[in-house]
């Protein structure tokens, strides 16, 4: 069989997935520079964060397309069980493969691990496995993976909606999340870092939460009705209350993220004619507004400056609806194909950063030289890593989702099997 090009060829629907790819690349340029400026450009990085958050500004761009396009992917498939077989080896694979390879390149010393603060192995294996580590009050392998958290908590909050059939209310959960965001602020609401965690353990807490996940996806991918609502319901309870109590980042935040991808999920709704633009127009002023005016209440803080927060929150929206706006254009090809390497670059970039850092060391002045010298490094193994470990976990995800396929009919059509 002839192997697939190195590079992704372009997508025959442009106009329509196009953009999306377009955004999630230029949310990855400006990842990888926000992480790479400590090593390469700390001088530059020193004046502008206080000006623009490159971090939150990727980051949001980022949880706007997944808003976008997550929800669709299940309500398309119409089947939970399929829905996170796909999820699974679309993200676990290259996850997996990086997770080894930086504990391998930690014990030879050419990287340096995160210290977990005493935490046993089986605890901080288990929480990553889970991807909800971030949430459990375990340092994160690699700083990157807190997003993949929220993505987690994402996917068990849309899983809920679904099973008790409230997806369709994705402006609604939006403005609902942003307001509790708001409010959250106004009535003063400052919570330790993982609360829970210190309030039950991170042991028990994250031994509870394993299971419980464990349960709600066994349960919400099962062919019974009742099952599918407790599954649904028990996850969707899990992310809700992680994200209120246990985060590490500001209580707001957390729900601002998350109102973030519902508020994606609502354009997604209206571009579709399930919902009218004018409603999700409503929805994203409501959720600006409530985001901003959270921040702005925060104040300035030791790790937190309001006004470069607010800034890339701004831009990743209008990024956003620049995509939207211009989406039936042909995007530009480099940023398609990045867009399409994007997780790759997401979760490699770290890596390579950890063993500059670990044999080479930070640099003290800006050093544009290098910096491009590390894009020049890290695409082409972005685009090896995305060939040989996403591509083929995706195949082998849809392999076993065509399998079950005639059990998938019965899920989404209980009714005709039950006799009721």
């Amino acid at each position: 069989m002839e192997s697939p090009p190195l590079v992704p060829a372009a997508p025959t629907h442009l106009s329509r997935l196009g953009w999306l790819d377009a955004l999630r690349g230029i949310a990855a340029l400006v990842v990888v520079f926000d992480h790479s400026s400590y090593t390469f450009m700390p001088e530059l990085r020193r004046e502008l964060m206080p000006e623009f958050n490159t971090s939150r500004y990727g980051i949001m761009v980022f949880f706007l397309v997944s808003g976008y396009i997550i929800p669709a992917s299940l309500e398309r498939r119409g089947c939970v069980r399929t829905f996170w077989i796909g999820r699974i080896f679309r993200v676990y694979p290259l996850w997996a493969a990086v997770v080894a390879v930086l504990c391998a390149l930690g014990l030879i010393g050419v990287a340096e691990l995160r210290d977990f603060g005493g935490l046993g192995v089986v605890t901080v294996a288990v929480a990553h496995a889970t991807m909800l580590q971030e949430l459990l009050g375990t340092p994160n392998l690699l700083l990157v993976l807190w997003t993949l958290s929220y993505e987690m908590s994402f996917y068990l909050l849309v899983v809920a909606l679904f099973t008790v059939r409230l997806h369709q209310r994705s402006s609604a959960v939006s403005v609902v999340l942003a307001g509790l965001a708001a409010v959250s602020v106004a009535a003063g609401v400052v919570l330790p870092v993982s609360a829970l965690s210190g309030l039950v353990g991170t042991g028990p807490l994250v031994a509870c939460a394993s299971i419980a996940m464990m349960v709600a996806i066994g349960c919400a991918s099962s062919g019974s009705p009742a099952l599918r609502v407790f599954g649904g319901v028990l996850g969707g309870v899990l992310a809700f209350v992680l994200v209120l109590f246990n985060g590490t980042v500001p209580v707001w935040e957390g729900l601002v993220i998350l109102a973030v991808m519902f508020l994606g999920t609502a354009v997604h709704r209206a571009e579709h004619g399930r919902s009218t633009w004018r409603a999700t127009a409503v929805t994203a002023l409501l959720v600006v507004v409530c985001a901003v005016g959270s921040a702005y209440r925060y104040g300035d803080g030791d790790h937190f400056t309001r006004r470069g927060w607010i800034v890339a929150f701004l831009l990743a929206v209008l990024t956003f609806g620049a995509g939207l706006w211009f989406r039936r254009r042909r995007a530009p090809r480099m940023l398609t194909v990045l867009g399409t390497i994007s997780y790759s670059v997401y979760l490699v970039h770290p890596v390579l950063l950890a063993v500059i850092d670990g044999t080479m060391g930070r640099r003290r002045q800006d050093s544009l030289a290098l910096e491009v010298a590390f894009f020049a490094v890290l695409l082409p193994l972005c685009l090896l890593t995305h060939r040989r470990v996403e591509m083929p976990g995706q195949t082998w995800g849809h392999r076993l989702t065509h399998r079950l396929r005639p059990r998938d009919e019965r899920q989404r059509h209980p009714a005709s099997h039950t006799g009721t």
